[in-house]
C-alpha cells in the first residue's frame, strides 16, 4: 500500500527537515517514517513547481482556444435562436392570414 502525502505535509516536513542538523534529520525521518530519497523527490518536485512557476510570463494567462470557439459557437447559437424566433411569428403569421 502506497502512502498518500498532502502539499501541507509536505511542505512542513520539508521545512523542518532543512532546519536540522543530520542526527535530528534523522530523527526525523525515523519519527515520521520517511526515507531519505522522499525527502530527495520532495525537494526536486518542489523546485520544478517553482521554476515553472517563476517561467510563467506575468500577466493574464492565454486564453484557450477552445474557449474561444466554445464563446464563439454559444454567441451563434443564441443568434440562430433569435432568427429561429423570428420566423416562427411569420409563419404564424401567414398561418392565421391564410385560415381568414
Amino acid at each position: 500500500m502506497t502512502r498518500r502525502f498532502s502539499a501541507a505535509y509536505k511542505e512542513r516536513i520539508l521545512a523542518e527537515y532543512e532546519g536540522l542538523d543530520k542526527q535530528g534529520k534523522g530523527a526525523l525521518l525515523r519519527r515520521e517514517g520517511l526515507y531519505s530519497s522522499l525527502i530527495s523527490t520532495w525537494r526536486q518536485q518542489r523546485d520544478d513547481g517553482a521554476r515553472v512557476a517563476l517561467a510563467t510570463p506575468p500577466g493574464r494567462p492565454k486564453a484557450d482556444p477552445r474557449e474561444r470557439e466554445i464563446a464563439r459557437l454559444e454567441r451563434e447559437v443564441a443568434r440562430l435562436k433569435g432568427e429561429l424566433g423570428k420566423a416562427r411569428t411569420v409563419i404564424e403569421v401567414q398561418g392565421k392570414l391564410q385560415h381568414r
